[in-house]
């Protein structure tokens, strides 16, 4: 049977269950926290265990599997979360490799690789193969998927490096990919015309934030290429809101593309991003938590005529298929 990685170790894919594809355990600054967090806002055990009690309400709706897209430049920290995958030993979390940005490589890289100073082979390559075949930082942990991005600013040279980077690793390895997209500006074109290019299986492709659009010709075309849409930022209300993200899956399912979709919230249970106080957020978007699929979308899709084979399609076969190697 064949078995996909997680913090606790392998699992079998039929063992998957319930997932939601796209969720972080903690969204941080590495150096904002060790600079200015510890002595102000950053209490470890504090942030451990209130992720400990988050998860434990992922459980008690009955998705068995979180994937964590987690990678450098959101503040991946494996030690913290391997410690937290012990405390919950009925969820499983799946990690990536990767880089996160909208813009540059990191300086760690700037200089070495094709066509730079140092020239030589891409090191990013052998980082994300490491990652994924003998495991992160120098734990046992393997990643089990590829994350890279593009937003607005469109395929920059360092984007473009960094998903040609996650092609080459792909290609070596099987690994699949989960690429965050700009929805608005339709980046999902440029992520399957040069991974396809890359020869990169779309089968094993991930269009993060798909979601974020109600343009289903958009949202067809990208799942025609054989692509997977993620429709994982339900409770952001501020870039769609949960009743036209529901309606525009409801129409999807209507046109036969159920197997071609996943679920969730891109929400976490720490984020940095804005302030040391997370409950800053409440107000503006109340919604953005691990339950709002379970409690909320789930029977407003019922409701628009989706069935429950197409929810297991979409929350356990579309992952399952996925993680098969």
């Amino acid at each position: 049977m064949p078995a996909v990685e997680t913090a606790r170790g392998p699992v079998e894919v039929d063992a998957l269950g319930r997932t939601l594809m796209h969720e972080h355990v903690f969204v941080l600054s590495t150096e904002h926290v060790q600079n200015y967090g510890t002595a102000a806002w950053w209490d470890e055990e504090e942030r451990v265990e209130d992720a400990i009690t988050k998860l434990h309400q992922v459980i008690e709706r009955g998705i068995t599997t979180i994937v964590d897209p987690t990678v450098w430049g959101l503040g991946r920290y494996i030690p913290r979360i391997a410690r937290i995958a012990e405390r919950v030993p009925e969820l499983n979390i799946i990690v990536a490799t990767g880089i996160y940005s909208y813009n540059d490589v990191p300086f760690q890289f700037h200089y070495r690789g094709p066509n730079t100073l140092l020239g030589g082979a891409d090191p990013m390559i052998a980082d994300f193969t490491r990652d994924l075949t003998e495991g992160i930082a120098g734990t046992s942990v393997k990643a089990a998927f590829l994350k890279c991005a593009i937003d607005e600013p469109g395929l920059t040279p360092g984007v473009e490096r960094i998903m040609r980077a996650v092609a080459a690793t792909h290609r070596e390895t099987g690994a699949p990919v989960n690429v965050h997209t700009h929805s608005p500006s339709h980046a999902g074109r440029v992520v399957v015309d040069l991974l396809s290019k890359e020869g990169v299986d779309m089968t094993k492709v991930v269009i993060g934030h798909a979601g974020d659009s109600n343009d289903v010709d958009y949202l067809m075309e990208m799942a025609d290429t054989g692509a997977i849409l993620g429709m994982d930022r339900f409770g952001l209300d501020l870039l769609n809101p949960t009743a036209s993200r529901v309606s525009t899956i409801a129409t999807l399912c209507e046109r036969g593309y159920a197997d071609r979709m996943v679920l969730s919230h891109d929400a976490s249970c720490y984020m940095d991003w804005f302030g040391p106080d997370p409950e800053l957020l409440q107000g503006m978007a109340p919604n953005w938590n691990y339950r709002h699929i379970s409690d909320d979308v789930l029977p407003s899709l019922r409701a628009l005529n989706v069935s429950d084979a197409q929810i297991d399609q979409m929350l356990i076969d579309n992952p399952r298929r996925y993680f098969t190697r």
